[in-house]
């Protein structure tokens, strides 16, 4: 039989995916599985959103596109950017993608040439596609931890650190996933005095939970001198207006976007020409059902932070973004006898009935900081409540070690 590439055997995954397979096998079988395993709001796309897109289907708009977007989204979210991060885009430096996600691999594929060594920075923990398309693409990568004791930020001065003449670019993200974490301002006045002092690092900022905050404000390196012409802000509609299955997202940067719509067109030639128009509403249109989903968002991590620090061995930092907390159970995996936090997961999902992911399927787990597994509230109170009292359960009736005081 042919042989398989070495890029393709090695590729890797996002564990979400992997997770939400298996629950929903454990289901199939009739097991009862409470899941916090997927980053997907659990909400229905607003109204006027879906009644777009069937506006647009009856309108006959349900043809290819230019592979850049229709001009009335890259006009639309060119000035959604400028709205919301104080910026000057045009139209023109706007391209349209079937979802945020395929801007990292098109970020990496524009500024790193394979088999050249060149490198690429990331958080760690932090989205698995990163690294996975780092690698794909031939770049090197190069994790940054982020640390508990900073509200998981990294230390500014290890990236200075971390830069050498090789690296390309810098994948930052905040609000993160899977921390929640957000980037204070003056971690990113620092992030931006690093980087004048290296030209040649061009900075990808993911930014698609950027309506998602909660405590403190949101801040984009693009708001600081000299950082917009390097910088591609990505977002789009899956997290804020709950669009995960449109799969639409568009990323800015004038330099760039020419680039960006040669790789469009040399893979998806472009994205739904429906899920186009669904998006020109959800940017432009009124925003009743989406700031409805962030207060609701907001009063779920409340809960579910307050429920897991009444967990034996748990403690969970309130995150300050997104959907998802990041609870150390380091001294919950000592009392019940589990190796680590995978087979802390495991456990819970087979004998509790509850579904999370570790901190291994974000990346290599961050030296010092213990053990970690993450929850994405994008749940019902009921099921936020059920599920955290399912594992106190677990914990409390397989407790060999107490915790300590």
């Amino acid at each position: 039989m042919p042989s398989i590439s070495r890029r393709s055997s090695e590729l890797g995954t996002e564990n979400a995916f992997v997770v939400l397979a298996e629950v929903g096998e454990l289901q199939r079988q009739g097991k009862d599985i409470v899941s916090f395993c997927i980053g997907q709001p659990d909400f229905h796309t607003p109204k006027n959103i879906r009644e777009a897109a069937i506006q647009a289907i009856n309108d006959g708009k349900h043809g290819y596109t230019p592979s850049a977007g229709i001009v009335e989204l890259r006009e639309a979210a060119a000035n959604y950017l400028n709205r919301t991060r104080n910026l000057e885009f045009s139209a023109d430096d706007i391209v349209v993608a079937a979802g945020a996600k395929p801007f990292i691999m098109y970020s990496i594929l524009a500024v790193t040439d394979y088999g050249e060594n060149e490198e690429v920075i990331y958080p760690n923990p932090g989205f698995p596609i990163y690294e996975s398309q780092i690698t794909a693409c031939g770049a090197v990568p190069v994790p940054i931890h982020l640390r508990e004791s900073r509200g998981f930020s990294f230390d500014p001065e290890e990236l200075e650190s971390k830069i050498t003449p090789k690296t390309r670019l810098l994948i930052l993200n905040s609000p993160q996933n899977p921390t929640g974490g957000i980037i204070p301002r003056q971690d990113m006045q620092v992030i931006a005095d690093i980087l004048r002092r290296h030209p040649q690092v061009w900075v990808f900022a993911d930014e698609i939970y950027s309506q998602l905050c909660y405590d403190g404000e949101f801040v984009s390196l693009t708001g600081f001198p000299d950082m917009l012409e390097r910088s591609i802000v990505c977002d789009g509609g899956s997290k804020t207006w709950a669009m995960t299955g449109w799969r639409l997202g568009f990323a800015a940067n004038r330099t760039l976007a020419p680039i960006f719509t040669r790789w469009v067109t040399n893979t998806e030639s472009c994205a739904s020409h429906i899920s186009q128009w669904a998006a020109v509403e959800a940017l432009n249109g009124e925003q009743h059902e989406p700031n409805q989903m962030r207060d609701k968002f907001l009063e779920r991590r409340n809960l579910i932070v307050g429920l897991l620090n009444d967990v034996p061995g748990v403690q969970c930092q309130m995150p300050g973004g997104a959907f998802y907390v990041w609870p150390n159970v380091t001294e919950a995996c000592a009392m019940i006898g589990a190796a680590d936090s995978e087979d802390f997961r495991k456990r819970l999902l087979n004998e509790a009935g509850v579904a999370v992911l570790a901190d291994i399927h974000f990346g290599e787990r961050v030296p010092d900081e213990g053990q970690h597994i993450r929850f994405s509230y994008a749940a019902s109170n009921e099921a936020i409540r059920d599920g955290v009292a399912r594992m106190k359960r677990y914990i409390e009736k397989n407790t060999k070690v107490r915790a300590s005081a």
